[in-house]
């Protein structure tokens, strides 16, 4: 990963450091030569590699008070830049984090006097049918209302929530697809590429009071090339298993039905809708007078491939941990 051109060192605190987007962008700010802080939680024991070199600050971001105290501080930053994300996607989680915990840091940095603020968003929050996007929306619109010189990055797919199916091919298992693989489309970008674009709004006018939709280099990419990608990579033969759009659904319609019934039910239903809603949209811009989504409208950055990053995978250079994320 290339750092990127400054024209000056400023002071950066960093929020949701410990995510593997989060990581990539200390590691960029810290080649970059910027003087990094991170806030983390303030049960977290083990500090990942990536976060050497930059000053580590303990505080609860769902606490106004501890975040603004002892995350922030008396220290006086240039900016702030903010990878907070909810685990899972649940209501609760996503208003709670998503909104309420980057409001918190919003406030926090205009009371001590924060100039610029890069937030870290998602695409899918134009189209925005799930609480998730809704809180991320609403977090974006208390960014913009502030004050602050903002940049709000709107991402496309990450490698990581692409690379599910890895494992179960490699074990000779058919590669899911939702009808015919080709409803969906999206320009993956890496973490490191899209932690560079990131750094580059701290200096790029062009980049600052904007929206940014931002997806990774070369074509739109179907889930059916992906999984030729794979079968290519593995040298194994085509072996996929079509999942009709109705199934997801049905799922959802009973899930749903039998969550009113059961909180562990209904958070069931949410991640089930979360999965219907990245089966049938794509991550590229949408174009709200064609009705449809713009893959040229969609801007390219960075060199890392979504190909060359399966090969890394499954040559054990790369590895993927879903977490909360897995579907498949």
């Amino acid at each position: 990963m290339a750092g990127a051109n400054v024209d000056t060192v400023k002071r950066i605190l960093v929020l949701g450091p410990t995510g593997t987007i989060g990581q990539a962008v200390v590691r960029a700010l810290l080649a970059a030569g910027h003087d990094v802080a991170c806030v983390v939680r303030p049960n977290r024991t083990e500090i990942p590699d990536a976060l050497v070199g930059a000053a580590v600050r303990y505080a609860d971001v769902s606490d106004p008070e501890a975040l603004r105290r002892e995350g922030f501080g008396e220290a006086s930053f240039d900016a702030v830049v903010c990878c907070l994300a909810s685990r899972t996607g649940h209501p609760a989680d996503a208003w709670a984090i998503d909104h309420a915990a980057t409001v918190n840091a919003i406030d926090a940095a205009v009371a001590t006097g924060v100039r610029q603020f890069v937030l870290l968003s998602a695409i899918c929050v134009q189209k925005p049918l799930l609480e998730f996007q809704r809180a991320k929306l609403a977090a974006e619109s208390a960014l913009k209302h502030s004050g602050l010189v903002y940049s709000i990055v709107r991402p496309t797919a990450f490698f990581k929530s692409l690379s599910g199916q890895i494992d179960r091919v490699r074990r000779g298992k058919p590669y899911l697809m939702f009808g015919d693989g080709q409803a969906t489309a999206c320009k993956p970008i890496s973490d490191g590429d899209l932690a560079d674009f990131i750094v580059g709004c701290l200096d790029d006018p062009a980049r600052q009071n904007a929206i940014l939709p931002i997806g990774g280099p070369g074509p739109a990419v179907t889930p059916q090339q992906q999984g030729a990608w794979l079968f290519e990579l593995l040298g194994t033969p085509s072996k996929v298993r079509r999942v009709p759009f109705w199934f997801m659904d049905g799922l959802v319609a009973v899930l749903s039905l039998l969550g009113r019934f059961s909180h562990r039910v209904a958070d069931k239903a949410e991640f089930a809708r979360i999965g219907r809603y990245y089966a049938t949209q794509s991550m590229l811009v949408w174009d709200d007078a064609a009705g449809a989504y713009d893959a040229d409208a969609t801007p390219s950055f960075g060199s890392d491939t979504l190909k060359d990053f399966y090969a890394d995978v499954i040559n054990k250079a790369e590895t993927v941990d879903l977490g909360d994320h897995g579907i498949f």
